[in-house]
């Protein structure tokens, strides 16, 4: 009698004739025959997510073939199943980890500046602080997972390379990825089939960062993938770190189950810095900068700038290289002139926020491929306003809502502009959203 697995190598003969290259690499070219008994035939592979892919995907056909090979009816199931591998996969993958130095530290491409020490606490943060250093020095211990989110420029990314410069001063093994990284390499390893190689990159590790964990929220795949590393990890107590611009329970897409594990761990907001730790911020960038600046400069700019740690410091790097390169002198005038030729784009979010809400929509779907008459229309405005009032490129704008193409964005700007002309609850509806943009600015004249 031929052994389980002789039998399974009959098969992927078969398969290797019936399905595509690139998917009999991924997912076939690595599993091997377990078991035969009765009526159901056992075959291993390397991790829970192949095991799971072949079932939905390929299950009825593999049984078909099998059954042909044998003569007779039988099921099929996909275990995880560990097998000593022939050879190392050859892909590089980046930020590869194995412990604590300077040197290391540059591997992971953590920034210098981005440490406990160098991050201004306030009231806005002081909870997510806290958090972040007590996982940096006891993973897996008190809050497993920590989510930290807030919208852009808060501060988020310098908590997770925080922790990652302590976890490897203590000699911890940590990964710091992307969720846009994380995609690519995903996609790269499917691509080459070397799918294994990829899950092992996060064994044997102590803590992973993730960062912007947003951008996987539409990727059903990489979703999946991520939640059986996820699973893993935490199973082996290993502690995991994100970082996205919204709470679970605003990304629609995320499955109940991955919802779930995220809540049995800690969720903490930050907050927009309020004016005392945003002065604190820009004191303490230009004594790193070496600026000479008054007192009262740097309050001018915490009062101006409210709600972006980045544009704080952004503007006064702006300021800065102002009055050097050009000999201007900075006094309250020429501050406000700068500023306010340089805030003449409002914030691409703070448009897809507003518009989003005003049609009681979330942000996932306004972005997404749902096409009903009252979304299409939020979407066109949503374009129409982000190149009317932030002046965006029709590029920036595609991106921002769900990368779509340069003639969609015309399409919806020329739409609304040409209807604006005839349609008067049109007009009153694009004013008030002006003045939930410009609040400071809210106008009660019609279009």
């Amino acid at each position: 009698m031929e052994s389980a697995k002789e039998i399974w190598e009959r098969v992927l003969g078969e398969l290797q004739l019936q399905v595509s290259r690139a998917n009999y690499i991924t997912w076939l070219k690595n599993s091997y025959g377990v078991d035969c008994r009765e009526n159901i035939f056992t075959v291993g592979v390397p991790n829970a997510f192949i095991a799971e892919w072949l079932t939905k995907r390929l299950h009825s056909l593999v049984r078909k073939t099998l059954a042909q090979l044998l003569g007779r009816d039988i099921d099929v199931q996909f275990i995880t199943h560990y097998q000593e591998p022939k050879q190392k996969g050859s892909l590089v993958f980046a930020n590869q980890t194995d412990g604590g130095t300077s040197t290391k530290t540059r591997l992971h491409n953590f920034n210098p500046k981005y440490t406990f020490d160098d991050f201004i606490v306030g009231d806005c943060n002081r909870l997510a602080y806290a958090a972040a250093t007590e996982v940096a020095e006891n993973p897996g211990h008190a809050y497993n997972p920590l989510l930290l989110y807030s919208s852009t420029g808060q501060g988020k990314t310098h908590l997770l390379h925080a922790i990652g410069h302590r976890a490897m001063d203590n000699g911890l093994q940590v990964i710091y990825i992307s969720a846009e990284q994380f995609t690519n390499e995903f996609v790269l390893a499917i691509k080459h089939g070397q799918i294994n190689d990829f899950f092992s990159k996060f064994k044997s590790i102590h803590i992973l960062l993730f960062d912007d964990m947003q951008f996987i929220n539409d990727k059903k795949q990489t979703r999946q993938c991520f939640f059986q590393i996820f699973n893993e990890l935490y199973d082996n107590n290993c502690q995991i770190v994100i970082a996205t611009d919204r709470h679970p329970k605003d990304m629609l897409l995320l499955s109940n189950k991955l919802k779930s594990r995220l809540e049995c761990g800690l969720i903490t907001p930050i907050q927009p810095p309020d004016f005392e730790t945003r002065l604190s911020i820009v004191r303490a960038n230009a004594k790193e900068l070496m600026v000479r600046s008054s007192d009262e400069m740097l309050c001018l700019l915490a009062e101006q700038i409210t709600d972006n740690v980045r544009r704080l410091e952004g503007a006064l790097i702006y300021l800065t290289a102002q009055a050097k390169l050009t000999g201007m002198e900075l006094n309250p005038q020429t501050i406000n002139r700068l500023l306010t030729s340089t805030a003449n784009k409002q914030d691409k979010e703070l448009i897809i926020q507003a518009v989003a809400a005003y049609f009681s929509l979330s942000i996932e779907e306004l972005a997404g491929r749902n096409r009903d008459r009252k979304t299409s229309l939020a979407r066109q405005i949503a374009m129409f306003l982000m190149r009317e009032e932030g002046n965006y490129s029709l590029t920036e704008i595609g991106k921002a809502l769900g990368d779509r193409n340069h003639a969609t964005v015309v399409y919806g700007c020329k739409k609304i502009a040409t209807e604006m002309s005839v349609n008067d609850k049109l007009c009153r509806r694009i004013s008030e959203l002006k003045g939930k943009i410009h609040p400071s600015e809210a106008s009660t004249k019609e279009c």
